[in-house]
């Protein structure tokens, strides 16, 4: 059984992006995502895969990858899955022992930055690096999943601030 421990930050500056790698440009998009689990299809360059997440809304969470052939993925965001479609591209940066993920989100969502760090236990030290502002890990809104039904751009001001 896979577990992912992750928690979640609101960006607010761009140091980061000197330490950061090329970054990757992601599409995803949900085929179910609502009471107990999400399942959603993702392209990471050319790669895809079936993530199958469940919908426990605390930094430790149930989650299954499977790899899917390219031109699948491809016909089921376009076809299958529920939009907007979520863009982004995701920057990798190392501080300290971690490897952070510093998402920068396109489309409906453009303006959203958020860095999320994998941890293996829910109680691990980590190097919280400046850029890294409110952590939002138990803000609904935040997740993935939510941001189809409620784009970035339809949030207040409130919302957007991580209140």
């Amino acid at each position: 059984m896979a577990t992912e421990i992750e928690r979640k930050f609101l960006v607010i500056a761009d140091d980061w992006r000197r330490d950061a790698d090329a970054g990757t440009a992601y599409r995803q998009g949900y085929l179910l995502g609502r009471s107990n689990s999400s399942v959603r299809v993702r392209l990471a360059g050319e790669r895809a895969w079936l993530n199958i997440k469940s919908a426990t809304m605390t930094v430790s969470r149930r989650e299954y990858d499977y790899p899917i052939p390219l031109e699948d993925a491809t016909e089921m965001l376009a076809e299958l899955c529920y939009k907007p479609l979520i863009e982004k591209v995701r920057y990798r940066v190392r501080v300290g022992e971690h490897v952070w993920e510093v998402d920068c989100f396109a489309g409906e969502n453009t303006g959203l930055v958020v860095a999320e760090i994998e941890l293996t236990d829910p109680q691990e030290r980590f190097v919280t690096p400046p850029w890294a502002g409110h952590e939002v890990s138990h803000l609904l809104r935040y997740y993935n999943v939510n941001l189809v039904d409620h784009p970035y751009r339809d949030w207040t001001e409130a919302e957007r601030a991580g209140l």
